[in-house]
């Protein structure tokens, strides 16, 4: 079975116009980002943590906010029960940069296998495209650093997370604007 991707029509060529383009944006920024984040990795680190210090402390509010509006007493405890755990979290990470970061390193490892997972997957379906190999070897790429992460725990936990996060952004980058790329040259047929 043949699968025909561009049958030629303006709408057709507009639509792979339109995903070359962001595929290519995404690809850029990823690059970029990758770049800083293997220049810094230090650095790349403790704004991760913050970052997702900050986002705890975000879904506290929120959980905080459904509390004041609970239609019962139960709801009302839960949502306070689940804010003061969440702003404790978001505090810790937010404000204390310099703890936790083996356990953030820890959490970062499973988030890349699980990316290299998706990134495969995502890969065969666009077997369809030339450059689909380029998603094989990015999601490849992840799952390695996953593991990479795991095997130089403690140790690294200091610089691991900003390098690895820099390396697979690399690489994501990388693959996205080859992903771009191969798709101008999907011929009519």
């Amino acid at each position: 079975m043949t699968l025909i991707v561009n049958d030629g029509t303006p709408e057709m060529r507009g639509l792979l116009e339109k995903g070359r383009k962001r595929l290519r944006i995404v690809g850029l920024v990823l690059l970029v980002l990758g770049i800083l984040a293997v220049a810094f990795p230090f650095a790349t680190t403790i704004a991760f943590k913050t970052v997702i210090g900050w986002l705890f402390i975000i879904g506290a509010v929120g959980h905080f906010y459904g509390a004041w509006n609970a239609d019962t007493p139960t709801r009302r405890w839960i949502d306070i029960v689940q804010g003061v755990l969440f702003g404790l979290v978001g505090g810790w990470l937010a404000f204390f940069p310099l703890t936790g970061i083996v356990t953030l390193t820890v959490l970062l490892a499973i988030a890349f296998i699980l990316q290299g997972v998706l990134e495969l997957v995502m890969a065969f379906r666009l077997s369809q495209f030339p450059g689909w190999k380029w998603m094989l070897f990015s999601g490849g790429i992840a799952v390695l650093a996953g593991i990479l992460i795991f095997a130089e725990l403690p140790s690294s936990a200091t610089w691991a997370v900003g390098l690895l996060l820099g390396i697979n952004l690399l690489s994501s980058g990388f693959s996205y604007l080859m992903v771009s790329m191969a798709m101008g040259k999907v011929s009519v047929r």
